[in-house]
């Protein structure tokens, strides 16, 4: 046992963000003295639970000693007993943590989803920022969560990264601040902790740091400017917990250090002392919790062998280590650095300070264990309430943006437009989509939906077959000649031009790695709108804000940001002219080049 006065801590759980009492302190340095080692490692781990049974969750107690909990996606009574069991187990209570980027339902699958943060942005007011982080809390802290991965405080610098390009708020840094302080407060009011993320900063390589190294290569002045300002001012705001990205930051790093290896250059911030001591705790003063993000990318993987990661990323200055590989090696690997003074005494105490610091900043030690969550009635009440749901379509319809509209062709009318051929744009599609498509149960499809809303309205709405879907369903004897001739799948202009009177092109392309838009068959076929000057036409974008990089043509462009079903009725009422456009994008949707604005 190490006595209280042996503690040697430069934590100071007075200040911002713990603002804690003498007795709060007590509780804190007193809970440290009486760990074993073995607890005192297992406190920096954040577990992904693999299973909700009873046994499973109590042997990760037992055996490990967990500090923190992250769940797969689970309905909200599920979740909620997972976390009874998992609070009333543990010795020291846990920090619990959603992933509640869009609302409620990051929380649990039949939470209430609120809209993605590019859409937020787009409505242009900050109270829809707080309502999300409100909405979000609420249903969080009901089934036992206290602590968010969110919001995500990322500037899209850059329209061609995939990770951020429907995640964050905006283009720009002072709306990023804005629209995060809102969701911070809202948040914070149901006592869950946020998490701004990824620090330093994405949004500004094209690459993906899950599945390859993408460092944040603005210069010091840059930095300062956007990612500093946003982060800076969440700092002074109170923020308690930070997560950081495995995105290194080189100029800094070189700021630092001028004579810094090209390893030290390019080494992520989440493994990088440089970065997260220098920089973040005494430039920013940043007192509250680094968590890693998930141990399992190739921007963290790939840097080093893991055995020395897991030390490392402890010692550089993050206080938390985001999931397990394997829980016996990772638990080990990480004991073994601290035995060789990978990870010191003195820094084992700064980061289980700020971790017990945090728990007693939530109030999770004035509780009694079987006290912790709300009783179960009371909290599964609070999942999906009427008010809460009446946000998301509230946000639609402010949120949905007119990009571009340079052949005043709105509204449309069965009238002028009676006939209406929508056509389906599909985008790579990956062994995850495929899963996701699988277990949607049969659900239609945007497209779909939105055929029904229009003919609702008096449309008469075709649906386009593309020439690969046609060719799939042949025999296989057919199949080679159909692909060989398949500019015989191509037909006249005026079979187009007699039989609609508006194309409409319908991409739901989730962002993703490879977030572009793919045009399966050669070009002359109504997939590709070619036709932009024979028919009228309009393309929406469902999901990603950057689809019309490929499609300058189109001189009707709308971004609605994502695909529920209050989303395409809004679409639907103002293609009608019955509600306005209301949407600014919040980010550059002509991707920065000329032709987009033709």
């Amino acid at each position: 046992m190490i006595e209280l006065k042996d503690r040697t801590t430069t934590v100071d759980l007075k200040a911002k963000p713990y603002n804690l009492t003498d007795k709060d302190i007590q509780w804190v340095e007193e809970t440290i003295a009486n760990m074993t080692i073995e607890e005192k490692i297992g406190q920096l781990f954040v577990n992904m639970g693999a299973s909700r049974d009873e046994e499973y969750l109590k042997g990760m107690l037992n055996d490990y000693h967990i500090g923190a909990v992250r769940y797969n996606p689970a309905t909200a009574e599920q979740v909620y007993d997972q976390n009874k069991i998992l609070q009333e187990n543990s010795k020291i209570p846990l920090l619990i943590a959603a992933n509640t980027e869009a609302g409620g339902n990051g929380a649990c699958v039949n939470g209430t989803y609120v809209g993605s943060q590019v859409k937020i942005g787009a409505t242009n007011d900050p109270k829809y920022a707080y309502e999300m982080g409100r909405v979000s809390g609420v249903e969080a802290a009901a089934i036992g969560c206290n602590w968010s991965f969110a919001p995500v405080v990322d500037i899209d610098m850059n329209w061609r990264n995939p990770v951020i390009s429907s995640r964050c708020y905006s283009n720009k840094a002072e709306q990023v601040l804005e629209f995060s302080l809102e969701y911070m407060r809202g948040i914070m009011e149901s006592g869950i902790a946020p998490a701004a993320k990824h620090f330093p900063g994405d949004g500004v390589d094209e690459r993906d740091h899950h599945l390859s190294f993408a460092p944040n290569t603005l210069s010091v002045e840059e930095w300062d400017n956007t990612f500093g300002k946003v982060y800076g001012g969440l700092i002074e705001a109170g923020l308690p917990s930070i997560m950081s990205g495995h995105i290194a930051l080189p100029e800094y790093v070189r700021h630092f250090k001028p004579n810094a290896t090209v390893e030290e250059l390019a080494m992520p911030s989440s493994l990088s002392h440089i970065v997260l001591q220098n920089l973040l705790r005494d430039k920013l003063n940043f007192n509250g919790v680094i968590v890693t993000d998930a141990s399992h990318m190739v921007a963290m993987t790939s840097a080093m062998k893991r055995s020395d990661m897991l030390p490392t990323a402890i010692a550089a200055g993050c206080d938390l280590f985001l999931f397990f590989n394997d829980p016996e090696e990772d638990f080990n690997w990480m004991m073994e650095g601290y035995k060789k003074g990978i990870i010191t005494e003195q820094r084992l105490e700064e980061a289980l300070t700020r971790i017990l610091g945090l728990k007693a900043f939530l109030g999770l030690h004035k509780k009694a264990k079987t006290e912790i969550l709300q009783p179960k009635e009371e909290a599964m009440a609070k999942i999906g309430l009427e008010e809460n749901k009446a946000v998301a379509p509230e946000i639609s319809d402010k949120a949905i943006t007119l990009v571009k509209n340079k052949q005043e062709l709105l509204p449309i009318s069965p009238e002028k437009h009676k006939r209406v051929l929508l056509v389906e744009v599909k985008g790579p599609e990956s062994a995850y989509g495929k899963i996701m498509a699988a277990m949607s149960g049969g659900k239609k499809k945007p497209i779909e939906l939105m055929k029904e809303k229009l003919e609702k309205e008096g449309f008469e709405v075709e649906i386009y077959e593309s020439s690969i879907d046609k060719i799939v369903k042949l025999p296989p004897q057919e199949m080679m000649a159909a692909v060989m001739n398949v500019y015989a799948q191509k037909r006249a202009i005026s079979d187009l031009t007699d039989n609609y009177d508006v194309i409409i092109n319908i991409a739901d392309v989730a962002p993703s790695t490879d977030q572009r838009i793919q045009w399966n068959p050669s070009k002359g076929t109504p997939d590709i709108p070619f036709y932009v000057n024979e028919v009228p036409t309009i393309f929406i974008s469902l999901q990603c804000p950057f689809h019309l990089a490929d499609v300058p043509q189109v001189k009707t462009y709308i971004n609605a940001y994502d695909n529920h079903g209050h989303t395409l009725s809004a679409i639907v009422d103002k293609l009608l002219g019955h509600s306005e456009f209301k949407g600014v994008s919040p980010v550059d949707a002509f991707c920065g080049f000329i032709d987009t604005h033709m």
